[in-house]
């Protein structure tokens, strides 16, 4: 691995292209080993994103942002066009609006992968614009692995480099990057090409992060979505010659000088040698419950001290002690009301870990629906317990977040129940159980079975049995086939749930 060091440049330093971030990115996509060369444990971490991938986004069809955005991708028509969630086989629209649709719906739940590191992330939201491209262009399975490896590898290299949430800038920053050099890799394009579409890319999808404050809206699903179409479109535009902002990183009115720690901002990226396996996926990890994933272990300790708590109406307090990003962004320290409100959206509810951490305590379990619906929410019980729960930065827990070694990481924290009478119970957990490091890490069987769950009742046994079939063997996928990518479902509740929505400009 090479340490590449960013800094800012003022413009009479005309930076050589080759000496700028974009660049040594775009090197990472277009210098990734061709398909045979693949890590194989890379390989097949990116088989389980994509079937993970799959289940949250038919798990969300009738949910109305991925309703909206359905609609709005089908208002336009393409040949040879890619697929979309949800709709009839042989559907397809142009690339832009397959990413567009798939994106939100995969994006919706909550419910798929993650890596935390100096920023936020959820890789897998790189996959519905690759996909979409790889169709249209008729790539094989095999040049989609590639180019899902490439992009996860650049996406994970700016998530632990360059902070983003500290200046209030949302991830998805980063995911407009990486989604440019997966294409990048998928379309075998030069350097240079990459290199323009990178930055245009970042100059597209920036913005702040009021989507994931105060009260949330649905746009949280659709910014990933989003990026991932701005991605295909700058590609498009670099293919075609055009250029974009630069040195769009290190330039004095650029992106490190105004929006993140100022003209005398340093970052360190480490990015792989040239010929060096793309391994970086093997970092991430997906979900078990439908919340933010700093939620994920506290579900778990929710669920493993309901039994040494005895009746809930006998609770005084509960603190939760965790690290700086826990509190801050999905516990009280945001100092959000929101999250103590029984009729917030739901896309507030699974960023307020202490209504997460009530209801696992309450019903122990975690439902992607039930466990967020309005009378749930509303239940008096859960109310007065959830506004008891509060959460403090612990410097410890602050430190472990941030360990530089993967398998020492931790992401939960402990909770501290007081009773009315006084004596107090306490339990901590480091890592979700489904975490690499937790106690049932998830393998192959635990996305499928994930898959099988959420699918279930939407696509009947023998078209799960058809998808997984595809997904398992992708690396040996023609490009006609990779429309398998998308389980068959009863498309009549679809069409009839579409139906009732508003129209727009489309």
């Amino acid at each position: 691995m090479i340490d590449h060091h960013v800094r800012v440049h003022p413009s009479a330093d005309r930076l050589p292209r080759d000496g700028q971030l974009a660049w040594k990115l775009a090197t990472v996509a277009t210098g990734t080993p061709d398909a045979p060369d693949l890590d194989p444990d890379a390989a097949a971490m990116a088989v389980n994103r994509v079937i993970d991938n799959a289940a949250v986004a038919v798990a969300a069809l009738r949910r109305r942002p991925v309703a909206v955005a359905r609609a709005q991708a089908l208002a336009h028509a393409a040949e040879p066009g890619a697929s979309v969630f949800g709709t009839a086989p042989g559907t397809r629209v142009p690339p832009e609006w397959a990413a567009w649709a798939n994106g939100t719906a995969v994006r919706e739940l909550d419910f798929h992968d993650t890596y935390l590191a100096a920023d936020y992330s959820h890789p897998g939201d790189n996959i519905p614009p690759l996909l979409a491209v790889a169709q249209h262009t008729g790539r094989t399975g095999a040049d989609l692995l590639r180019a899902v490896i490439a992009a996860y590898e650049v996406h994970v290299a700016l998530v632990r480099g360059i902070c983003l949430h500290e200046h209030r800038i949302d991830h998805v920053a980063h995911l407009g990057a990486a989604t440019a050099c997966g294409l990048g890799t998928l379309l075998r394009l030069d350097t240079a090409t990459v290199y323009q579409a990178v930055q245009q890319a970042v100059h597209t999808t920036t913005a702040t992060r009021q989507s994931r404050k105060g009260e949330i809206s649905s746009w949280k699903a659709f910014a990933p979505a989003f990026a991932g179409k701005a991605a295909i479109e700058a590609v498009d535009r670099a293919m075609r010659g055009e250029t974009s902002p630069s040195p769009v990183y290190e330039g004095e009115d650029g992106f490190l000088a105004w929006l993140l720690d100022g003209p005398d901002a340093t970052y360190t990226v480490t990015l792989p040698e040239p010929g060096e396996p793309r391994r970086a996926i093997l970092d991430t990890y997906t979900k078990e419950h439908s919340a933010e994933y700093q939620a994920q272990a506290f579900i778990d300790l929710a669920r493993r001290l309901r039994e040494k708590t005895g009746p809930l109406g006998l609770v005084r307090d509960i603190v939760l002690h965790t690290s700086h990003h826990t509190h801050h962004v999905i516990g009280s320290g945001a100092n959000d009301p929101q999250k103590y409100d029984p009729t917030a959206s739901r896309e507030t509810l699974d960023h307020s870990v202490p209504y997460i951490f009530a209801v696992a305590l309450e019903d122990g379990t975690w439902h992607h629906e039930r466990s967020y619906a309005p009378e749930r929410a509303r239940h008096p019980e859960t109310v007065a317990l959830w506004r008891k729960i509060t959460t403090v930065e612990d410097p410890d827990w602050t430190r472990r977040y941030h360990a530089p070694d993967p398998a020492r990481r931790a992401f939960g924290g402990r909770a501290v129940i007081t009773l009315e009478d006084g004596s107090v119970i306490e339990d901590e957990l480091a890592v979700a159980d489904a975490h690499p490091s937790g106690a049932r890490p998830f393998s192959r069987p635990g996305y499928t079975t994930k898959f099988r769950t959420l699918t279930e009742g939407i696509v009947t046994p023998d078209n799960q049995d058809r998808f997984l079939n595809a997904a398992e063997h992708l690396p040996e996928l023609e490009s006609r086939r990779l429309a398998l990518l998308f389980p068959d479902v009863d498309t009549s509740p679809i069409t009839a749930y579409d139906a009732r929505l508003p129209k727009g400009l489309f």
